[in-house]
C-alpha cells in the first residue's frame, strides 16, 4: 500500500496591485535592522532569536514603519503578529495617560488576545511600554485597574471593550495605530458592527493596520471606509498552503475509527484531534486520559479561567494531546504542534484551512490527517477540492505503514493523571518559584505593579463557581445543558461577570426562599414544581 499525501494548489489572489507575492514564505534574508526597525527593537528580537524577517514582516515593516495604512494577506501561520507588533511599538508615543491608551489590538477570541499580547510584552517591555489584555469571560476590575494606571497598547475582543467605553472607563481619542487581526474571523463571528464602532471612535488621522486572509462578509467595506489609501501587501492567497504541511485523507470503518484515534494519540509530539461537538471533545479527552494518555480539552462549553488552564497544560512537557473543537481554530498560535487530527471532517473549506493551520507554522513542517468514513468520502473530497487540497482517500487499519508513521514515536502511558492533580502541582510549582525568589518577603520589598507586561502575563483569576465547576457539560448559561450539538463559536454566551451572576443567583434564591416560607415553612419550595434554575433575564454580550 503506497503512502498518499495531497499537494495544494495556489489559487490565484483576488487582489491585483504593486505588492510582491512571495514563492516561498521562508525563503526570507532581510533582517529586521535592514528593514529600519529600531535598534531597541532589534535587540529584543534578537534575544528571542529573532534575526531575519518572514516574507509579510519584510514586505509591510518598510510602509508601516513610514505610517502607512497596511492591508496584509497571509496564510495562517506566516509570522503576521510580528508583523504588525514591530510598527505598533515603533510609533507610538509612550507614558499614555490614565484609561486613555495610545495603540489599539482588536481581536475575534480571548485566546487570540492573550498569545498577541505575549508576542507584544517583551518588544514593549524593552521600549519601557505597558500593555493590557481587555476581553470577556472574566472580572473587568483587573482590566480597569491596568487601564486607570495608563496602559500604552490595549489588546481587546471588541465586547468587552464596547462595554469599559460605556462605562466610561476607557477612552479612543488618543488612539495613534489600530490594528484589526484576523478581520475575516471578525466577520465570521458577527463582530462587525462592533468593530465598526469602535474604529469611529479613534482619531481619523490614526494609523490602521488590517490583516485578514480574505475581505468577505463586510472585511472589504471596512477597508474602504477606514484605510486611507492603504498599501496592500499579500504574500498568499486565502487557500493556500504551506509547503511544509502534508495532507492525508484516511478512509475508516466505524469499528475501526476508536483504535485508529487513540492510535493517533499516543504519539510522544505535540497534537490537536478536532471533533465536531464539544460532547465529544468532552468525552474523548476522558477516554484517552483513562487509556494512560493525558490529553486537554477546548470547547465552548468550557469558562476562561479553564481554557486558561487547559493551554498551559497542554504547553507542558506532561500533555501531547489536546482534543479541541473549532473554537481552537480560531487563530490560536500553539507551538510546536506536529500533527492534526480531523476526527471528523470540518463543515467547509474555511474551517479545514483554519483547523490545518495549527500546524507548519513558522518555518516547521507537520501533517494533518482527515478521518472519514465512507459515506463521508465523497463529500469530503470535494470539500478540499474546494480548499485547494487535491488528493484520494487511503483505507487504513491499525497496522497499515501509514498510520504508523503519523504516529511517530509513541509516548509512554501515565497512569492515572488528571488535569485536577496537574492543576495543583502547577499552582504549587508557582507559589515554591514566588517564595524563591523572595517575592513574599515582609522585610517592606515594593509590591510590584499588576501590569500584564510587569508580570509575565495576563494575570486573570480563575472565575468563582457554584459547586465543583467541573461538571461536564458544565459553561455559560443556556449552553450548560448535555445536548449533542455543534460548538458554534459564533453565537454570543452569557457574558454576565462572575459578581453579577453570584448577585443575580443570590437574588433569586432570596426570592425563592421568601416564597417557599410563604406556603409552609423556609426551604419548602425544595418540594415544589420550582426546577431551581436562575429565571433572572440574562445578559449576553460578546468577546
Amino acid at each position: 500500500m503506497s503512502h498518499s499525501s495531497t499537494t495544494p494548489t495556489t489559487q490565484t489572489p483576488n487582489i491585483h496591485d504593486d505588492s510582491q507575492v512571495a514563492e516561498d514564505p521562508h525563503d526570507s534574508s532581510i533582517t529586521f535592522a535592514q528593514l529600519g526597525v529600531p535598534d531597541t527593537l532589534v535587540r529584543a528580537l534578537g534575544k528571542d532569536e529573532k534575526v531575519t524577517a518572514f516574507p509579510i514582516q519584510a514586505e509591510t515593516i518598510p510602509d508601516s514603519l513610514k505610517g502607512r495604512d497596511i492591508l496584509g494577506r497571509g496564510a495562517t501561520g506566516s509570522g503576521k503578529t510580528l508583523a504588525y507588533a514591530v510598527p505598533l511599538i515603533s510609533r507610538i508615543r509612550p507614558k499614555s495617560a490614565p484609561n486613555r491608551p495610545h495603540g489599539l489590538v482588536l481581536a475575534p477570541t480571548r485566546e487570540l488576545a492573550n498569545q498577541i499580547n505575549d508576542v507584544l510584552l517583551p518588544l514593549a517591555r524593552s521600549c519601557g511600554l505597558h500593555t493590557t489584555t481587555i476581553y470577556g469571560g472574566v472580572r473587568q476590575s483587573r482590566q480597569t485597574n491596568d487601564l486607570r494606571r495608563g496602559v500604552d497598547i490595549v489588546v481587546a475582543c471588541p465586547g468587552r471593550l464596547k462595554d469599559l467605553i460605556n462605562q466610561g472607563r476607557v477612552s479612543l481619542e488618543d488612539i495613534e495605530v489600530t490594528v484589526l487581526d484576523e478581520a475575516d474571523e471578525m466577520a465570521d463571528m458577527g463582530f462587525l458592527p462592533d468593530v465598526t464602532e469602535l474604529l469611529d471612535l479613534t482619531p481619523k488621522d490614526g494609523q490602521r493596520l488590517l490583516f485578514s486572509a480574505t475581505l468577505d462578509h463586510g472585511v472589504d467595506t471596512v477597508v474602504r471606509r477606514f484605510l486611507n489609501d492603504p498599501k496592500i501587501h499579500e504574500i498568499d492567497s486565502a487557500t493556500a498552503q504551506v509547503s511544509t504541511m502534508t495532507q492525508h485523507v484516511f478512509q475508516v470503518t466505524s469499528a475501526q475509527k476508536p483504535k485508529i484515534v487513540e492510535a493517533l494519540a499516543s504519539g510522544s509530539g505535540k497534537r490537536i484531534l478536532f471533533t465536531k461537538t464539544k460532547i465529544q471533545a468532552e468525552e474523548l479527552a476522558d477516554s484517552l486520559i483513562q487509556q494512560g494518555i493525558p490529553a486537554a480539552q477546548l470547547h465552548g462549553n468550557l469558562s476562561q479561567a479553564q481554557r486558561d488552564r487547559n493551554l498551559r497544560a497542554f504547553s507542558s512537557d506532561e500533555v501531547h494531546v489536546m482534543v479541541a473543537t473549532d473554537v481552537a481554530a480560531r487563530g490560536m498560535d500553539i507551538s510546536g504542534v506536529e500533527l492534526v487530527a480531523q476526527i471528523d471532517p470540518p463543515q467547509d473549506p474555511k474551517s479545514f484551512l483554519h483547523r490545518s493551520g495549527r500546524t507548519a507554522r513558522a518555518g516547521q513542517s507537520g501533517d494533518v490527517v482527515t478521518l472519514v468514513l465512507p459515506k463521508q468520502k465523497r463529500r469530503t473530497l470535494q470539500m478540499l477540492h474546494r480548499a485547494g487540497i487535491n488528493g484520494h482517500a487511503v483505507r487504513v487499519d491499525e497496522e497499515s505503514e501509514q498510520l504508523q508513521d503519523l504516529i511517530g514515536e509513541p509516548a509512554p502511558t501515565v497512569e492515572g493523571w488528571s488535569l485536577e492533580d496537574f492543576t495543583a502541582r502547577h499552582r504549587n510549582h508557582r507559589r515554591n518559584d514566588r517564595r524563591d525568589r523572595g517575592e513574599n518577603r515582609r522585610d517592606g520589598g515594593h509590591r510590584r505593579r499588576r501590569f500584564d507586561d510587569r508580570d509575565g502575563g495576563d494575570r486573570n483569576r480563575p472565575s468563582r463557581s457554584h459547586g465543583t465547576g467541573e461538571r461536564r457539560g458544565g459553561g455559560y448559561g443556556r449552553n450548560a445543558d448535555r445536548e449533542e450539538r455543534a460548538d458554534d463559536w459564533s453565537k454570543p454566551f452569557d457574558g454576565r461577570s462572575d459578581r453579577a451572576k453570584s448577585r443575580d443567583e443570590r437574588h433569586h434564591r432570596a426570592h425563592r426562599d421568601f416564597a417557599g416560607s410563604a406556603k409552609g415553612g423556609y426551604g419548602s419550595h425544595r418540594n415544589g414544581n420550582d426546577s431551581g434554575r436562575d429565571h433572572s433575564s440574562s445578559r449576553y454580550s460578546r468577546d
